[in-house]
């Protein structure tokens, strides 16, 4: 059975992404566009657009040109938005990049991308200079803020040269190439086009309505798909006012709300769990506040209705999606009276979905039964960059998203995700791919097989676990010891947590991890 939306069809929306989102920029004219909530920076909608144009003529000055990749790795600023719209003005593709990667994970990044360029902070210099060291083929760092040995992107609002003015294809140009592991495996850069981005924004419109007046917090990653188009391109299309905050930190976090009377709040489930019960929230006056959206990871529905009833704002709203959909395929309206508890939502417009048997999924399920969720849209990515069997894998011959997720739908059309096929973990949001950290644990000295999977810690956040076989010699090998070295060789978001030995890791006659047999004794 295919599900169709009971949104009306929205139009395709063929335009390039700076196109699609500052297009009204002159019509909000003088209105706050970014703030920078941890200091004093601000730009309008005019300044926005001017300085984009301005700095896309400075790039296109420098070098760059229609096809390169811009490697964009920023915490974020008030600027990150002036850079991704520089760049693709310019006919660049954006690779965003965490900014805490390590040197050799950014490097990776940038060889597999054929990046160019690099956008950074100055606190970040010395990573980018590293990674571009051990990729090679990088033309120039340019810095968001200002450097002594760097040019910023500053000193480009001075430049004479002409706004470029590329052609380009929207439905086949790509406008974003963010890394994601998709359902297992290394992660991969996902081609999204200028039309897939801007469809999916208008997609979300019926569901999640912005305006002049809103003041949405961007504290979630711009780098991050989410953030991008729920915190960045979404709001910024629509004349609302962005408070943007490089990191989460609780008290800084709660000021901002209480300070710049913020209305909307897009976040994670850690974060949700923190308003529900950290008891620093009482302090703060967060009366501004209209409703909460939570994605990018599962969300409790005991939790959500904790937060909902302390805050006494109508129930948190779930949206689902993934990377390769530009991202989204489901939210629960703001309009929506009492949402199912747990549902993610209903298909957006223009949105198909099928619920494929588990036995069999060249099948659909019974309805009401679980099956895997699979997405065919406009939302759709272009496939993974020089990975032509991982997007055939992802992506079958009718144009079906095999998305992982086990999935019900009730009699009126609420999606539930209930588990994943996929063996993608996913902390605070973060994809962390076991096959990644299971690669690294092999290269201790000390440790003859591993196997990482997904746990819940005590706060129900999803955590990777290693299972780890030690070699004959190294029996002094200690939980700290492993933790150690991976910390040492990964970001932070991708840390083993815990540890456990095993005398050997289950495997099938293929070779392949049983993994379920590893959760069935976590």
């Amino acid at each position: 059975m295919v599900f169709h939306s009971e949104y009306a069809d929205v139009p395709v929306v063929s335009l390039p992404i700076h196109e699609a989102v500052l297009g009204r920029a002159a019509e909000f004219g003088d209105a706050p566009a970014l703030i920078d909530g941890a200091g004093e920076l601000s730009l309008t909608y005019a300044q926005v657009d001017a300085f984009h144009r301005r700095v896309a003529a400075g790039l296109a000055e420098a070098g760059v040109r229609k096809g390169d990749v811009l490697a964009l790795h920023s915490p974020n600023t008030v600027l990150f938005p002036v850079a991704f719209y520089a760049a693709t003005r310019a006919g660049a593709s954006v690779t965003t990049v965490h900014p805490l990667s390590t040197p050799e994970e950014f490097a990776k990044q940038l060889r597999d991308s054929s990046a160019r360029w690099i956008v950074t902070v100055s606190p970040l210099l010395p990573a980018a200079r590293a990674a571009a060291g051990h990729a090679g083929g990088i033309e120039e760092i340019f810095l968001c803020d200002t450097g002594e040995d760097c040019r910023s992107l500053q000193s480009f609002l001075a430049s004479t040269a002409p706004v470029p003015d590329i052609a380009i294809d929207p439905d086949e140009d790509v406008a974003a190439l963010p890394y994601s592991s998709g359902t297992t495996g290394v992660p991969k850069g996902v081609m999204l086009t200028h039309t897939s981005i801007a469809t999916n924004l208008a997609q979300l419109d019926p569901f999640v309505p912005m305006g002049p007046g809103d003041r949405i917090l961007a504290v979630l990653p711009f780098f991050h798909i989410y953030g991008l188009t729920a915190l960045m391109n979404a709001p910024l299309r629509h004349g609302a006012t962005v408070v943007v905050l490089p990191r989460f930190e609780l008290d800084q976090f709660l000021t901002a709300i209480e300070k710049h009377r913020i209305n909307g709040l897009y976040v994670a489930p850690p974060i949700v769990l923190a308003l529900a019960k950290h008891p620093a929230v009482a302090d703060h006056d967060l009366s501004s506040l209209e409703y909460i959206v939570s994605a990018a990871a599962p969300l409790d529905a005991s939790l959500a209705e904790a937060c909902s009833a302390r805050l006494k704002l109508p129930p948190v709203r779930q949206a689902y999606g993934m990377t390769e959909l530009s991202p989204g395929t489901h939210v629960v309206p703001l309009s929506a009276v009492n949402p199912p508890p747990g549902a993610v939502g209903k298909l957006l417009p223009s949105t198909e979905m099928r619920i494929l048997s588990l036995d069999d999924p060249s099948k659909d399920a019974e309805p009401g039964a679980e099956g895997e969720v699979a997405i065919r849209g406009p939302q759709v990515m272009k496939g993974y960059l020089g990975r032509p069997d991982a997007t055939a894998a992802m992506i079958d011959a009718d144009g079906w998203v095999h998305t992982g997720d086990i999935g019900r739908v009730d009699g009126n059309g609420w999606l539930f995700v209930v588990d994943r096929v996929k063996e993608l973990i996913k902390y605070k949001g973060f994809q962390v791919a076991p096959a990644e950290l299971e690669a690294l644990l092999l290269t201790h000295e000390g440790i003859a097989d591993a196997a990482v999977i997904g746990v819940e810690d005590e706060d129900g956040t999803e955590i990777p676990k290693a299972f780890v076989v030690r070699q004959p010699n190294a029996a002094e090998l200690s939980a700290e010891d492993v933790m150690a070295y991976v910390a040492g060789k990964v970001s932070p978001y991708k840390k083993v947590r815990r540890v456990e030995f095993v005398d050997g890791v289950p495997r099938a006659a293929s070779g392949k991890i049983l993994r379920r047999e590893l959760r069935d004794r976590a």
